[in-house]
C-alpha cells in the first residue's frame, strides 16, 4: 500500500509531536522554499489555526512557493509535497502500514509501528483488511436491507420535502458498521445511539482539541472526551468477550479478528475502535457527497441509471455484480476528487530522501497535501468541476491510484465505504431522481475527513 494510503487527517499536530518526541533530533535547515517561522516556540502553528485547517493553510502554502514547501512546526522543519510528480518520487509501494491508521492510532494513544516494516505488522495488517473483507461477505444482505430501508422511506416523501443528507446518511452509516462489525447486538437502535454519542464527542475532539490546544485547556471538555473514549473501549471489549463465548452463524469483523489467536483483547480493541470510528465517517461522508453530487447533474443521473439498468436489470446488486457498475466507480472516484475527502496524509522520513533537487533529511514529518493535488489544474482538466467522464482517461485512473485511492493499494476502509455507497446508488438512482435545492451553497469542512460544514439537503421524486 502506497505510504499515504487513503486516508488523511488534516489536523496532525499532535501526530507530529508525538513523532518528534520519539525521535529527536538537531535543528537543521531543509533548504526547502517555504515559511520562516511567526513564533520561535510554535513555529507556523498559529499560520495554520489562523487558515482554519492545515487543509487551507497548505493550499495557500503551495500557491506561494510551488509544489514542494517547508513550515515549522515549533522549531521543527516539516517538508509538504503538493503535486503528483512530487509524490511520485516519495512514494514507497512496499509500505506495510497506512498513514491514517499510524496516525489514528497515535492520536487515540494507542501504540503504533512508526517503521512499519515487521513481519508482526503486515500479518496484522493482512488480518485486518480480511476481517474487513470477511463480514462483507458474509453480511452483505444485510447491507442490502439497510439500504432498502432507507431507500424506502426516502419514495414515501412528499416531492416537496427537503432531506438531510447528513443526518439520514449517517444514521445508515453507523447501523451498516456497527452491525458488521459487532453483530446483531447493534441491531437494537438504543445501542447504536449510545455508540454515536460517544462516536461523536471522540472524532469531534481528534484533531481539533490537539490542533488549537483548546483540549488541554478545557477540563470540562478533556473530562467529556476522555469519558467517551473509556466507553468506547469498554463497550467493544464487552462485545469481543460476547462473540468470543457465542457461537454466531454470521460473521462479523471483530469474529475474525477472534479466531485468528494472534491478537491480544487490547490489540482486537484498538483495530475495531479505529474500523467503527472511521469506518462510520468515512463511509456517511462518501454516501453524502456522492448523492449531492447527483443531485447537481441530471445528466450524470441518467448515465448512471442506464448502466444499472444495463448490469442488473431488475435485480439488486451482488458483489460479484460491483466490479461491473465501471460508471458507478467514476462517479465514487470523482466524488473523493472533488470532495477532497481525505486531504492530508503524512509519513516520517526515516532515511534521508530526495525529491526534485531538495534533500529531505532523515526524520523530517513529510506531509502528503492531497486535497492540493485532488484540484490541481495541471493534474485534472477544470478540477472544481463534478465530471465522472474525465476518469475514462487512463491518465486520471493512473493519478487517482498513485493517490491511493483506487484498485489493491486502497485502504479497506475505503473499499469497505465504496462497496456500501454502490448499493445505496444502485437503489436510489433506479428508484428515485434526486434534485438540488435551488440556491443551495454546500461549503466543505476539512477535517480528518471532509464534510459539508452544514447539513446539504436535496428533494427527491419517484423515477418509477
Amino acid at each position: 500500500m502506497l505510504d499515504f494510503a487513503i486516508f488523511a487527517v488534516t489536523f496532525v499536530i499532535f501526530l507530529v509531536g508525538a513523532v518528534l518526541y520519539l525521535y529527536p533530533s538537531s535543528r537543521r535547515a531543509s533548504g526547502i522554499p517555504g515559511l520562516n517561522p511567526t513564533d520561535e516556540k510554535d513555529g507556523n502553528l498559529q499560520d495554520i489555526v489562523n487558515r482554519g485547517s492545515l487543509h487551507e493553510f497548505l493550499v495557500s502554502l503551495h500557491q506561494e512557493f510551488g509544489p514542494v514547501a517547508s513550515f515549522w512546526f515549533g522549531r521543527r522543519p516539516v517538508v509538504s509535497l503538493g503535486s503528483v510528480d512530487q509524490l511520485r518520487q516519495h512514494i514507497n509501494p512496499n509500505r506495510t502500514t497506512d498513514s491514517f491508521e499510524t496516525m489514528l492510532k497515535s492520536l487515540l494513544g494507542y501504540q503504533s509501528e512508526m517503521g512499519g516494516g515487521t513481519t508482526e505488522t503486515l500479518m496484522r495488517k493482512k488480518l485486518y483488511e480480511s476481517a474487513i473483507n470477511n463480514t462483507l461477505k458474509s453480511n452483505f444482505p444485510l447491507v442490502l436491507k439497510l439500504v432498502e430501508e432507507l431507500v424506502g422511506k426516502w419514495r414515501s416523501f412528499p416531492e416537496d420535502q427537503h432531506t438531510p443528507l447528513c443526518a439520514h446518511l449517517l444514521g445508515l452509516s453507523m447501523k451498516t458498521v456497527t452491525q458488521l462489525a459487532l453483530g446483531q447486538r447493534f441491531g437494537d437502535d438504543a445501542e447504536v445511539i449510545r455508540f454515536r454519542k460517544n462516536h461523536d464527542a471522540i472524532w469531534s475532539e481528534i484533531g481539533k482539541g490537539y490542533l488549537d490546544g483548546s483540549l488541554e485547556k478545557s477540563s470540562s471538555r478533556k473530562g467529556h472526551y476522555e469519558n467517551a473514549l473509556s466507553e468506547m473501549e469498554s463497550a467493544l471489549s464487552s462485545v469481543a468477550r460476547e462473540r468470543k463465548a457465542q457461537k454466531n452463524q454470521n460473521q462479523v469483523f471483530v469474529d475474525t479478528l477472534l479466531q485468528s489467536n494472534s491478537l491480544t483483547e487490547r490489540q482486537i480493541m484498538e483495530d475495531s475502535m479505529v474500523f467503527t470510528l472511521a469506518g462510520c465517517v468515512i463511509t456517511a461522508n462518501l454516501c453524502v457527497w456522492a448523492v449531492h453530487f447527483l443531485s447537481t447533474s441530471e445528466e450524470v443521473q441518467d448515465k448512471l441509471y442506464q448502466e444499472l439498468e444495463e448490469v442488473l436489470g431488475s435485480d439488486p446488486v451482488s458483489l460479484d455484480k460491483i466490479p461491473q457498475l465501471r460508471f458507478c466507480q467514476q462517479v465514487l472516484n470523482e466524488t473523493v476528487r472533488t470532495a477532497k475527502l481525505t486531504p492530508v496524509a503524512a509519513r516520517l522520513q526515516e532515511v534521508e530522501g530526495k525529491v526534485d533537487q531538495h534533500v529531505i533529511p532523515k526524520e523530517t514529518l513529510v506531509i502528503y497535501a492531497l486535497g492540493v493535488v485532488l484540484q490541481d489544474a495541471e493534474t485534472w482538466n477544470i478540477p472544481y468541476r463534478f465530471d465522472p467522464d474525465r476518469f475514462e482517461e487512463e491518465s486520471a485512473r493512473k493519478s487517482f491510484s498513485l493517490l491511493g485511492f483506487s484498485g489493491n493499494q486502497a485502504c479497506p476502509e475505503l473499499r469497505f465505504a465504496y462497496t456500501v455507497a454502490t448499493v445505496l446508488l444502485s437503489m436510489l438512482v433506479r428508484q428515485l431522481k434526486l434534485h438540488r435545492l435551488e440556491g443551495q451553497v454546500s461549503e466543505v469542512k476539512s477535517e480528518l475527513v471532509s464534510t459539508p460544514k452544514d447539513d446539504t439537503w436535496i428533494t427527491v421524486g419517484r423515477r418509477r
